[in-house]
């Protein structure tokens, strides 16, 4: 996989629990690949008047945006575990991550051409 990331700033929170969200999101992209191309994932940030948003961009098979409010939601799946291995409660732990730091998450995907997934921290 290549992954690429903007400058990160020092944020308030909890560390391993940020490594965590980083650490599902990440595998995500890259379990999610299209076959014939290399994973190649984005980190991006920007300061918004509450704190940090983050967006994660990956170039893999994408997923219809009208599943969106459904990923995070435990064990809650779009693929077969005969097509994707996995437990289904990936996501749903970074909402809860996400959710624990007072920020919040979504997603934003086009079948075939990848997704986004965004997540804010709120400043301290």
């Amino acid at each position: 996989a290549i992954i690429t990331f903007d400058p990160l700033p020092t944020i308030q929170c909890k560390r391993t629990q940020l490594i965590q969200l980083f650490q599902n999101i990440l595998s995500n992209a890259i379990k999610y690949r299209k076959a014939d191309l290399p994973p190649n994932i984005h980190i991006s940030i920007r300061k918004d008047f509450a704190g940090w948003e983050f967006k994660i961009s990956d170039n893999g098979i994408g997923f219809d945006v009208s599943e969106a409010k459904h990923i995070f939601e435990i064990f809650k799946r779009l693929h077969t575990r005969q097509d994707y291995p996995g437990t289904g409660i990936g996501l749903a732990i970074c909402k809860k991550i996400v959710d624990l730091h007072g920020g919040r998450i979504w997603a934003a995907s086009e079948k075939g051409k990848g997704s986004s997934f965004y997540f804010t921290i709120p400043e301290t």
